[in-house]
């Protein structure tokens, strides 16, 4: 990552929101603030946000919510806080567009980790660098699927699929190497090389994702389970 960042804060609490903010500006970022979902919208609306760190619960709109009405939006980043840590809470947060899920009490150090994580991922030129070795002109086709991955763009048979930088590396991996059953552990060696805070179940939901998007966008299904192994493209 080139130049400063802009991380929006989005949480009700004003001591969370200075630790958030101190944390993150001494690692460089421009911050900005939000109490609520709704400030954290019309904030958004105005451009220039890299990343959200998004409180789940929040009086009014809660963080669920707002991600996604964010998701709608565009593919920015949202790394969720929460006081609850529940494997079912985070699924659900990934389920609705997050890109992490951090549990309160959390180290600021930790969050600083995690936002750069997720900022990376979103980087299309880190994602390509990742399979320019398998893929050197950084297109793939697999069927009526196309990758592209240095410009960020899946279609399937004419049909845009709008994926983000998680999935697409989850994809990618996949269609590298057609037919060949990968485990959710080389799996998440793939997508997620330089973090180490997932888990087997957060491969589940992001593959969960990937096939609802193609079932949505062309009618298809380009992933296959091999139960008590892994995945394949099919």
């Amino acid at each position: 990552m080139t130049g400063a960042r802009t991380a929006l804060i989005v949480d009700d609490e004003q001591h969370i929101r200075d630790v958030v903010q101190y944390a993150l500006e001494r690692e460089g970022f421009v911050v900005t603030l939000a109490e609520d979902g709704n400030a954290a919208l019309a904030r958004h609306a105005q451009g220039g946000i890299d990343v959200v760190v998004l409180d789940v619960s929040m009086p009014g709109l809660d963080g669920l919510e707002t991600c996604r009405r964010l998701r709608a939006r565009g593919r920015t980043p949202v790394l969720f806080l929460s006081a609850r840590g529940d494997e079912l809470d985070r699924v659900l947060g990934l389920e609705l567009g997050g890109d992490d899920y951090l549990v309160k009490p959390f180290s600021p150090r930790e969050l600083v980790a995690r936002v750069r994580a997720v900022l990376r991922r979103a980087e299309p030129e880190s994602l390509a660098a990742e399979v320019a070795a398998a893929t050197p002109n950084r297109s793939l086709r697999h069927g009526i699927i196309h990758v592209d991955v240095e410009r960020h763009e899946v279609r399937a048979g004419g049909s845009d699929v709008a994926l983000t930088a998680t999935e697409l590396g989850v994809l990618t991996a996949l269609l590298e190497r057609p037919g060949v059953v990968l485990s959710r552990a080389q799996l998440m060696q793939r997508a997620y090389a330089w973090d180490n805070h997932v888990t087997e179940r957060t491969i589940d939901t992001h593959i969960k994702r990937i096939r609802a998007k193609f079932r949505e966008a062309a009618g298809i299904d380009p992933i296959a389970t091999v139960h008590g192994v892994g995945y394949k493209a099919c």
